[in-house]
């Protein structure tokens, strides 16, 4: 068996069962958005990292150094968003060709800070080191969360309602335009910002953090069909999506509608939407989605229903099975680069 055989998340699950002994019920390891440790006694510290490779996760030529060093920060808050915590601190590890232009060094470290800025968070240290190919940056970020606000991916339950804090596909469509080349008009110009600007929703993570009806909680990092599953594998429970319910913007449609590109395909598989997807007691989804209305100006979207039939994520369109092709982003599975 080859390491495309088993996938990203087969090779976690082979590796991770022996590092999960023995760590104590106060702390979360590997399989969630952050890793958890006890901290104080009103804050508990959350810990994640990401990595950015060039030629898998972005080309050089399509996107700034500014918004490259943005949103190598901006992956690392969605997950201390989907957590329902705070960021404070973060650590840069990059390698760098030795014949980088500084202006490129500069424009990246220029995006880095003025996202760190709008969240309060400092750049507290980390590494640089020569590489002989691509660009490689990892960020890791520390967080706080009051432990009782905090969600786990594992805590769905049968009859919840799944729901998202914004619209699906706009950044795998964006990446789509900018790979094929295509003119950046008005419709285009809002999928390439979402691609080259994700934004956390921290504001979003926090605020259903202090609400007991919600249960579940991740970022949609990899496409709402592959994201979904890591909530069900981790509550081993199913789930029913409602094709027609998954929010699609405007300008998704008329761009989809321009190259004859199917819209669902880039909801459920494009990825790096880096919205939230929650689950919520369905007896208290109608207030907690009104109120999130008053709050943040746009709807908490329903997508669908959390059922008992273990591991098995069916769609419905109008009520009716629908079969679907196209599957989340897998690293090992997936072998034409991210870009």
């Amino acid at each position: 068996m080859k390491l495309s055989d088993l996938g990203e998340f087969g090779l976690i699950a082979r590796f991770a069962p022996p590092f999960l002994k023995g760590l104590g019920r106060s702390v979360t390891g590997i399989g969630d958005d952050c890793a958890v440790l006890p901290w104080t006694k009103r804050a508990a510290l959350l810990v994640t990292t990401d990595m950015l490779l060039e030629g898998v996760h972005f080309l050089r030529a399509t996107i700034s150094a500014s918004d490259l060093g943005a949103k190598s920060l901006a992956v690392n808050l969605s997950d201390v968003a989907a957590m329902a915590g705070t960021p404070r601190s973060a650590f840069l590890s990059l390698a760098l060709p030795a014949d980088i232009g500084l202006d490129w060094v500069d424009g990246f470290f220029r995006g880095l800070r003025r996202l760190a800025r709008v969240h309060g968070v400092s750049l507290l240290g980390g590494d640089t080191t020569h590489s002989k190919g691509p660009i490689v940056v990892n960020i890791a970020v520390l967080g706080t969360a009051a432990p009782g606000a905090i969600r786990f991916r594992s805590t769905a339950r049968v009859g919840d309602i799944i729901a998202v804090t914004g619209v699906l596909g706009d950044s795998g469509a964006g990446l789509r335009v900018l790979t094929e080349g295509l003119p950046i008009g008005r419709d285009e110009r809002p999928l390439v910002a979402a691609h080259r600007r994700p934004r956390a929703h921290l504001a979003e993570g926090a605020w259903l953090g202090r609400r007991p009806c919600v249960r579940a909680l991740m970022d949609v990092s990899d496409g709402i069909d592959s994201d979904l599953k890591r909530i069900l594998e981790a509550s081993r429970r199913g789930a029913a999506l409602d094709l027609e319910k998954l929010p699609l913007s405007p300008s998704l449609f008329a761009v989809c509608r321009e190259h004859g590109w199917k819209p669902l395909d880039f909801a459920l598989s494009g990825g790096e939407d880096y919205c939230l997807l929650t689950t919520v007691a369905p007896d208290a989804f109608g207030p907690v989605a009104a109120a999130f209305r008053r709050r943040f100006g746009r709807p908490l979207f329903e997508i669908g229903r959390v059922t008992d039939r273990k591991g098995v994520l069916a769609y419905r369109l109008h009520g009716r099975p629908k079969e679907i092709r196209r599957r989340g982003y897998d690293h090992f599975k997936r072998h034409e680069a991210r870009r």
